[in-house]
């Protein structure tokens, strides 16, 4: 069985880079526990531990649209709902356990928790 490590996504909103391009669609790599050592050395998390997934994520971040280069003052630009749903796509292909998360059915508007499976081999967008 082939192993999976870059996965394929879909910003919600988009990222408008300096032409006026929107750019949306992006490949994640699985993070290293390197990521995450230098990450938590950087100084900006160790001012703001807010600012962990920042880091974390301009680093698997391969691509975003055309732009190969992605650093954390981009991730810094993005919005709110697109940042939140790389994060989510982070913890999911970084995770062994399935999640549960809060949703809304987009017909009623029940509010509900949905179990989402991690993304791994048997289970991915690629």
């Amino acid at each position: 069985m082939e192993t999976i490590s870059e996965f394929d996504f879909t910003l919600p909103r988009g990222y408008t880079d300096s032409s006026g391009v929107v750019q949306r669609e992006g490949k994640m790599r699985l993070a290293i526990a390197l990521d995450e050592i230098d990450a938590l050395k950087d100084p900006r998390v160790i001012d703001n531990e807010a600012y962990l997934p920042v880091i974390l994520l301009s680093r698997v971040i391969t691509r975003l649209g055309s732009l190969s280069s992605i650093s954390p003052q981009l991730i810094e630009r993005l919005y709110v709902a697109d940042f939140a749903y790389l994060e989510d796509l982070y913890l999911r292909i970084n995770s062994h356990e399935n999640m549960v998360v809060a949703a809304v059915c987009p017909n009623c508007s029940t509010e509900f928790q949905l179990q989402v499976a991690p993304l791994n081999n048997e289970n991915h967008f690629s």
